[in-house]
């Protein structure tokens, strides 16, 4: 009878530790199943509404990436922190880049994007220095133009084609941004994703 005794004061000993740690957050309980993070709400520097908003995006994103292309459950990551969106992985081509980007873009309550996927292709050294040259020149130019915030802006070129991600807080400064890479030599063409900040839904802090 003690032992049963003791049994059942040793469960509920237990049971209001587990309850008390849960509650005080000591315990850094997984937020994995119900944010999709796998990020411990204890240790989280988000706050709990900001960390349920990044969840949505991710799986709105996700969703939205995998309709795009099934493939790219496999060679495309995002990843959703305060808002700003993250892209790695590989593509085939500089226009499947361009898509991503844009769908990040379009996410309710984007903040901003990062867009780190490679594309695959052959390595040349010859086109690979000229197409390195050519990022280097919009670069400083951007830089250098105290109408432009040369870091709302991401620059790839591939094969002599300039592809620019990012915001412009006026169409002045998108106009100018994509004069500027239509009038670096050698430039065969110029694709542009820049959004206008007054079309952004950007996430309210």
């Amino acid at each position: 009878m003690n032992f049963v005794l003791n049994q059942k004061m040793k469960n509920k000993f237990l049971l209001i530790l587990s309850i008390s740690l849960i509650l005080s957050g000591c315990v850094g309980v997984s937020s994995k199943g119900i944010f999709g993070t796998g990020v411990s709400i204890a240790f989280d520097p988000r706050s709990v509404g900001t960390q349920i908003d990044d969840s949505i995006m991710q799986k709105s994103l996700s969703a939205r990436i995998l309709l795009a292309d099934k493939n790219y459950f496999f060679s495309v990551k995002s990843k959703v922190l305060d808002g700003r969106i993250f892209l790695t992985g590989k593509v085939d081509d500089p226009e499947e880049k361009l898509k991503l980007t844009k769908l990040a873009w379009e996410t309710q309550g984007v903040r901003s994007v990062r867009n780190d996927i490679r594309v695959k292709e052959k390595f040349d050294l010859k086109k690979s220095a000229k197409d390195v040259l050519i990022t280097s020149q919009l670069r400083t130019s951007l830089i250098l133009d105290k109408n432009i915030k040369a870091t709302n802006y991401q620059i790839d070129t591939y094969n002599k084609k300039i592809y620019i991600y990012g915001i412009s807080m006026t169409s002045t400064e998108r106009d100018l941004v994509i004069s500027k890479a239509k009038n670096i030599t050698d430039v065969e063409n110029v694709i542009a994703s820049i959004m206008l900040v007054e079309n952004l839904r950007i996430q309210k802090n």
